[in-house]
């Protein structure tokens, strides 16, 4: 016969066991829970005030809506998580998933994808989108994965770079560069325009270059119209010279981690959201390059339109592609897109 006190004993253990189960279970529940949503960086060097902030921020919903809250993408702007080189790196070291990136930086990795910046390769904005969906960018595209093991899935038109110079110093044709202390951006890509004229190339970070004119560390710098503006760099140039030398894009690149992760149907997704993404991103630049030139004008910038068959030819007598370590087929290809 059980005593009372035995009996409830063995009740209060009873009690205490399913406690302690419901507890353990509860914590597993909660672990599930925080486990089945995975948290994604993206990161970029753009003000939050571009498109290219916009529509990452824009692209990060649609992933979470679309894959009913299992991906939380948080947006890092304006050099946050680094410099553009940094967070090329940081895609390999883990320190990233998504970055927004110039082919440029890729072209570090893989040379030839960065053809896109031979001068004068493209026409105008339409023909570059018309390289981002064709066979010859797909299959550039493709040797970037292989040797980074990271995946490129859209490409963003950036807009068409224009060279801002100091009061002294405008340009209005090629023998204008001579000399010319331009800064460009961190990477080879960049140096074929500037040098083929016998200007200074001269590269500085993009956090740095507001400082770098205003200093007169430098006589100018390029880049696209709705950057120009964003950048404030209209307030320290007073020459926009509208060379359109490069025809500029970015990349949305996810890395190698986190692709391998995803299921087809998260890559699928992933994919569909960041073209999308690009698409919107390329229509507003396109449509602020349009109304910008007036607005220099009325700011009070000396807006120069240039020959651009001036600056092509000179360009091209100085320097070819294959110069820069790119591939003759590939620019010839890209020249035949219509």
């Amino acid at each position: 016969m059980i005593s009372t006190s035995s009996s409830k004993h063995s009740k209060r253990t009873a009690l205490k066991a399913l406690a302690a189960c419901a507890l353990a279970m509860g914590a597993l529940g909660v672990t599930g829970i925080a486990s089945a949503q995975t948290k994604l960086k993206w990161a970029h060097v753009y003000e939050t005030s571009e498109p290219f902030h916009k529509y990452s921020v824009w692209a990060g919903d649609e992933i979470k809506k679309r894959t009913n809250g299992r991906y939380e993408v948080q947006v890092f702007p304006a050099s946050t998580l680094g410099k553009e080189a940094d967070i090329n790196q940081g895609l390999t070291l883990g320190t990233v998933d998504i970055i927004l990136s110039g082919a440029s930086f890729a072209g570090r990795t893989y040379t030839p994808l960065a053809i896109s910046y031979f001068p004068f390769i493209f026409r105008d904005a339409e023909h570059q989108l018309k390289y981002a969906r064709s066979d010859v960018f797909k299959e550039l595209a493709k040797g970037y994965d292989d040797k980074s093991g990271n995946h490129i899935t859209a490409l963003s038109y950036y807009g068409a770079r224009h060279v801002t110079s100091s009061a002294a110093r405008p340009v209005a044709k090629p023998e204008d560069m001579k000399g010319l202390k331009i800064r460009v951006p961190d990477a080879p890509a960049y140096l074929a325009f500037p040098k083929s004229l016998g200007a200074n190339p001269t590269p500085i970070a993009f956090a740095e270059v507001y400082l770098a004119l205003q200093n007169n560390t430098v006589d100018a710098q390029e880049n696209p119209l709705p950057t120009i503006e964003a950048k404030k760099f209209f307030e320290v140039q007073k020459n926009i010279s509208l060379t359109g030398h490069i025809v500029d894009s970015l990349l949305t690149i996810c890395s190698g981690q986190l692709w391998a992760k995803l299921s087809a149907e998260d890559k699928k997704i992933f994919t569909e959201v960041m073209q999308e993404a690009a698409e919107k991103t390329g229509r507003e630049i396109i449509a602020s390059e349009a109304r910008l030139v007036e607005e220099f004008k009325k700011k009070g910038n000396n807006v120069i339109t240039v020959d651009k068959n001036a600056f092509r030819e000179a360009v091209l007598k100085a320097t070819k592609p294959t110069d820069q370590g790119y591939r003759q087929q590939d620019y010839d290809r890209i020249l035949a897109i219509k």
